[in-house]
């Protein structure tokens, strides 16, 4: 089960909104991508999911950000089951989206910001592969926008390290539990969520002021 009462997380919160704003407008001109449907959807993996749920439904455009697990190989896995390791699953959540108000190099732009894409299973003190950086990739269109952006990334020397987001053919997205979803806005008051998820959310909110609902 995650640690999520331990206050030195303190210490791994504060790199996981990177303070180097990563940009989409180079991948703007670059990725000659077909237009999306306006109902897009994007699953990705980016620590504890709570974090990023919160973020993302935020973001003007975003219909919903749903908390899940996805990437393994147990049927309907339980939180506890994901908790282990052992399902293969990482926690991910499912950003609904319109691409016309949003694109989807724009939410990669905010998935690369809020979180850090060079440690590898692992955010923080959040360890094991259900961490796992990744982008479950829908079509090939996907794909490729998500390898020219980390391309991009790693060739701009904005992270001293390589990144290892994965990119992983996506099968099936299991919702995770009702108590789950929407998390910190029904505990803000949890430690965990004072410590860690509190911090990149109002980072978040001060670097994409432009972008929020």
């Amino acid at each position: 089960m995650k640690s999520k009462f331990y206050l030195i997380l303190l210490t791994g919160f504060l790199c996981a909104c990177g303070s180097n704003k990563i940009s989409t407008n180079k991948m703007n001109e670059s990725v000659n991508s077909e237009k999306m449907e306006a109902n897009s959807s994007a699953i990705l993996g980016g620590g504890c999911f709570w974090c990023i749920e919160t973020i993302f439904n935020q973001l003007q455009g975003v219909d919903t950000a749903i908390s899940g697990y996805a990437g393994g190989n147990v049927k309907n896995p339980s939180y506890k089951e994901v908790c282990t390791g052992n399902t293969g699953h990482a926690e991910v959540i499912k950003v609904n989206y319109d691409s016309n108000i949003i694109s989807y190099p724009e939410i990669l732009e905010v998935f690369f910001n809020v979180h850090d894409p060079t440690t590898l299973n692992r955010q923080g003190n959040d360890i094991g592969t259900q961490y796992r950086s990744c982008i479950m990739y829908q079509t090939e269109e996907e794909k490729s926008i998500a390898q020219a952006y980390i391309k991009q990334i790693d060739s701009s020397g904005i992270y001293a390290n390589p990144i290892v987001t994965s990119l992983e053919k996506f099968d099936t997205f299991y919702p995770a539990e009702d108590y789950h979803q929407n998390y910190f806005n029904e505990n803000g008051n949890q430690p965990y969520c004072q410590f860690v998820v509190r911090p990149k959310v109002e980072k978040f909110q001060k670097k994409y002021q432009d972008k929020l609902k």
